[in-house]
Order: structure tokens, then sequence, then C-alpha cells
């Protein structure tokens, strides 16, 4: 059996020699030449699993170590006989991270307090139900955008786009990209979004860049129809519109999920799915020796802070997201080696707080976030 490995996925080496020949390429040059006697394919998203790489090969099975699979043409890989899986919610953890650091970094530039604002989040899976979560901690008003979901579970608890438009004072998107169909999410975000924005919200994009049209975002920041922007994907990766990038608040290279707990999540999953498909007996895999930051250690003296002082100050201590807008600004023509040589990002329950001088419901705001706290 042959196996091509996407060489950026971390943490797999060893896992799979014991039982095929394994090969490790570079995303582009995962080419049909490479593919074409091999049985299965582990992938990320820089990897077009079409006709073009797929025809005439002996391929059987891809796993794409990630939440979106829209790099994967799955009408075709159903209808040529070869079985696809992805890793749902592998990085959904990372990505609350990453809107945690965005939202209190946003909130101490724009000066406002989370508690008195109101987000609209747009797509309630396994993200956005997360940001979600984190967001009612923080003590905001949150308002559930979901149609698919909505028509599954009944509507109580979601509201419509444009309840999401009305009363949202920040607007943070988690959807699947659907070029087509009910649920069409590609260029979601145009002029007409942006212009039915009532309370000149921010708004953040960390799922798919094409869910924006570009050109209406920049618009609408020209025109003050926004308060503020965040964005971590784009549309024509790793080319991106940089003048896009010098215009708003806060931009990284499409590195929201990419904490190392998300990582090993997808790379575990992608084993575990390959060996249920062969029989190779390793349903449990799960990698192993998953590096730490310098320090999981935080200290907090609460005294003469506020609650989103104290609770921001834990948050930027995990995982700065200024560090990846300096980054991406400062090599903007390095978008996949920012994205490959990612430094450890390590989530929540990783680090501990010792806390001084902090009140019990802050304590347990931050439990409540996935932090260990140590009150001794």
């Amino acid at each position: 059996m042959k196996i091509v490995i996407d060489d950026k996925i971390p943490y797999i080496k060893g896992a799979l020699e014991p039982f095929a020949d394994v090969i490790y390429l570079p995303g582009k040059k995962t080419t049909p030449e490479e593919v074409k006697d091999a049985d299965a394919i582990i992938t990320r998203t820089r990897t077009i699993c079409n006709e073009k790489l797929l025809a005439g090969s002996s391929v059987k099975f891809i796993a794409t170590a990630t939440i979106g699979f829209d790099h994967i043409d799955t009408a075709y890989c159903e209808a040529a006989g070869i079985r696809w899986t992805n890793a749902p919610g592998c990085n959904s953890k990372s990505v609350e991270q990453y809107i945690a650091s965005a939202l209190m970094v946003m909130a101490g530039k724009k000066e406002f307090v989370l508690s008195d604002k109101t987000i609209g989040v747009i797509g309630v899976g396994n993200v956005g139900s997360k940001v979600a979560r984190i967001c009612e901690i923080f003590g905001m008003k949150v308002l559930l955008n979901d149609p698919p979901r909505a028509r599954k579970e009944g509507a109580k608890g979601f509201v419509g786009l444009e309840e999401i438009l009305e009363k949202a004072d920040i607007i943070t998107m988690h959807v699947p990209l659907n070029v087509e169909g009910r649920d069409k999410t590609f260029h979601l975000a145009d002029e007409s979004f942006f212009a039915s924005a009532k309370r000149k919200p921010v708004f953040i994009n960390s799922c798919r860049g094409e869910v924006v049209v570009k050109e209406s975002l920049k618009a609408a920041i020209r025109e003050g129809k926004v308060a503020g922007v965040v964005i971590d994907c784009w549309e024509n990766e790793p080319d991106i519109d940089t003048e896009l990038l010098n215009m708003i608040d806060l931009g990284t290279p499409h590195i929201a999920g990419y904490s190392k707990d998300g990582k090993a999540n997808g790379t575990s999953m992608s084993v575990q799915a390959l060996s249920r498909f062969f029989g190779l007996g390793i349903d449990g895999w799960e990698c192993e020796d998953v590096e730490l930051p310098p320090s999981t250690s935080i200290e907090i003296d609460g005294a003469h802070k506020t609650e989103q002082q104290i609770l921001s100050e834990a948050i930027l201590a995990t995982y700065d997201i200024r560090n990846d807008d300096h980054a991406l600004r400062s090599a903007v023509g390095s978008f996949e080696k920012l994205r490959g040589d990612y430094p450890v990002r390590r989530e929540f329950p990783v680090f501990e707080i010792k806390a001084g001088n902090l009140e019990q419901r802050i304590i347990k705001k931050l439990l409540d976030i996935g932090f260990k706290v140590n009150r001794d």
C-alpha cells in the first residue's frame, strides 16, 4: 500500500510506516504522477483533490486533516468510488481562542466593553457554537444565525440574517463555503450585506475568504459602514489583497485554527479514519509529544482591574493576535511560510493561572474559559 501525505501535517511521521510505503510531499507537489499508484492521500486545503489529480489513479481514500473540505471535489470522488473524510471540529477550540484574542484586542483599541455589546455569530457549527459559548462567558448578548440548523432543529434560538445585520455590534463569520444552493455562502458578505449593517459593526472573518466580496468590504471601510475589521481568511490565498490588509485593524495568514492542539486533533482524526477504512487496527491512534510553549504559568493580580482587563490579560498571555498581524504585515509575500513555520500555540486548558486578588465570579469565568486556576 502507498500513502501520500502532505509534509506539513504534524505528528504523523511513523504512524503509518508499519503498514505502507509513505511518501511526504508539499501540497503543491502532490501531482497526478505522484498519486497515480497511491491507495490513499492525507492532505490539507492546499491540495485540490479533483478529477485532474485523481483520474486514472488507484486512490481509494482521501483524508483531509482540516475542518473544511471545499478543496475536495466530493461529487467526483463519490462517482469514482473514492471515500473521503474531513476532521470536523478538530480546531474549533483554536478558533475560539483566536476570536477571544481578537475581541479583547479590538475592545482595547476601540475602547468598548464587551459585556455591553451584541455579537452576531453567522454559522453555528463546531466552531461557531464554541465562539458563542465564550462570548456568553464575556457577558455579551449572542445572536445565532444558522439556517440549516434552524430548519433541522426548529427556529427557537436562531435569528435571521436580517436581525444580525440590524442588531449586532460585532459580526463573526463561521460558515462553510457553499458555492451554490439554498445555503449558498459564496460572497455572502456583499454590498447589500454591509449596507444593511445598521450598527456599523466590527466585522470578523475566520472561515473562508470567498464568503466576502472584498471590493464590497473595502467600500464599507471607506464609507464608515463598519467600525473595524479582522481578517484571517482571504480570497486568492496566498496572493492576498494588500490594499485590503492596509485598511483593516487586524490581518492574519489563515492561522485561526493553527494551535498545536487543533493540528494534533486533525492528524489523529485522519489516521484513525484511514485505519478504519483499511482495517489497520490503530483506530485509537493519537498524537504524542505535542510541544508546549516556554511557560504555561500565568500570574495575574486582579487588584484595581476590571473583569475585562483580567480576562484580557489571561487570554492574551496564551495567544496575542497582534503578533500574527505584525508578522503578516512585515512579510506579506511570505503568507505560506508564515503558515508552514507557525510558532507553538496551545489552547487554554494547558495554562494555569496563579491568581491574586480575584473575585470568585471572575475565577469561575476563567475556569469556564478552560484555564486551570491556582488560588494558593
